[in-house]
């Protein structure tokens, strides 16, 4: 499985590392960037440790969009600000809409700890932290899967919000806390007057992605599916990776496929895909590539601290014709790759779908 020759990769890449600062030591990776007008911003998720796995979001300022440096001494958006210490906020995506800076992100209220493997997904658990609220009476009962931790720890998705790019507050939760939904994705634009948004809910065989709409960015719709795997190489699951793009043939979505490579070390490979979605009718698939359009190739997205094969972009920025992708690389650094709008969306436009 060979991608098209699209994305150049940047040469300093990894562009960020972790370091420096106690809470971003171990690993920096899933950034949302944006430009303000005036330089570039980066929000990272970044962990001190992987036992236990707190995650936060740091800042980090560029001139370039290249080379960065750090924007506070201290995270900008952390689990407390959605109400646990001990709990994690994963993946940010930024996106411009009605003159204000949006944040969606996944959270979730105890973080887990990870024990990485080398060949796989990590072999992760429940974090024994002290004090911790006992289990629901359905936990202590022995109905939950302890494989997938506390029925009361799973993963939701929430909205913050920002004037300036660099003081943020929370918003609101998008996703109900009774289901596990991530990569929740707000679109740039209204869709008929409504806010719309991707989500990511867990399914028991496979994950897809799906839709949501708003009118206020409180209260949601329940999801309706968009796209499911349909290719070998997601043959795991498929999620959002950055914002939607709004072009002239409809709306640029990149997602990720995910493909389980050896389910006995749970070795997996995590590729990047895209779709063209319509403009009015977003559910409306025009154009969807049959083959990952970028895949780990360099060393530092083959071999990493945290899991192996794996590139995650989440954010992609448009400047004239071309675009800046930023991805995480193994779970451990980031990366920067770059490609032409025009040749991406005439390739795209090849496959109707």
């Amino acid at each position: 499985m060979t991608p098209p020759p699209l994305f150049t990769r940047e040469p300093a890449n990894p562009i960020v590392t972790p370091g420096g600062p106690s809470w971003r030591r171990a690993v920096s990776f899933n950034p949302a960037v944006f430009h303000d007008g005036q330089q570039y911003w980066m929000l990272e998720r970044c962990a001190g440790s992987l036992r236990p796995f707190i995650c936060h979001l740091g800042l980090l300022r560029s001139g370039d969009g290249v080379n960065w440096e750090l924007a506070c001494d201290e995270p900008v958006f952390t689990p407390a600000m959605c109400g646990s210490p001990i709990g994690s906020v994963q993946d940010p995506r930024v996106t411009r809409l009605e003159g204000r800076w949006w944040l969606t992100f996944a959270y979730r209220p105890y973080a887990w700890s990870s024990h990485p493997t080398g060949v796989g997904v990590p072999e992760s658990h429940e974090t024994d932290f002290p004090n911790l609220p006992p289990l629901p009476d359905a936990d202590a009962a022995g109905s939950s899967n302890v494989a997938n931790g506390r029925s009361d720890n799973l993963t939701r998705s929430g909205l913050a919000v920002s004037d300036d790019g660099q003081n943020w507050s929370f918003h609101s939760w998008i996703t109900p806390a009774d289901i596990d939904d991530r990569n929740v994705i707000l679109f740039p634009e209204k869709i008929d007057g409504r806010y719309a948004v991707l989500r990511r809910p867990l399914e028991a065989t496979s994950s897809s992605i799906w839709l949501s709409y708003s009118d206020d960015l409180e209260t949601w719709t329940a999801p309706e599916l968009l796209a499911k795997a349909a290719y070998p190489w997601e043959n795991n699951r498929i999620g959002g990776s950055c914002p939607p793009i709004c072009t002239d043939a409809g709306w640029l979505l990149f997602y990720h496929g995910v493909e389980t490579t050896d389910p006995s070390v749970k070795a997996v490979t995590y590729r990047m895909g895209a779709m063209l979605l319509d403009l009015a009718d977003p559910q409306k698939i025009i154009a969807r590539c049959p083959l990952p359009l970028f895949e780990p190739e360099a060393y530092y997205e083959r071999v990493g601290l945290y899991i192996p094969n794996v590139v995650f972009p989440t954010s992609c920025l448009v400047e004239g014709d071309t675009l800046l992708l930023y991805y995480g690389a193994c779970d451990t650094s980031i990366g920067l790759a770059r490609a032409s709008l025009s040749e991406l969306l005439s390739l795209l436009l090849r496959h109707p779908f």
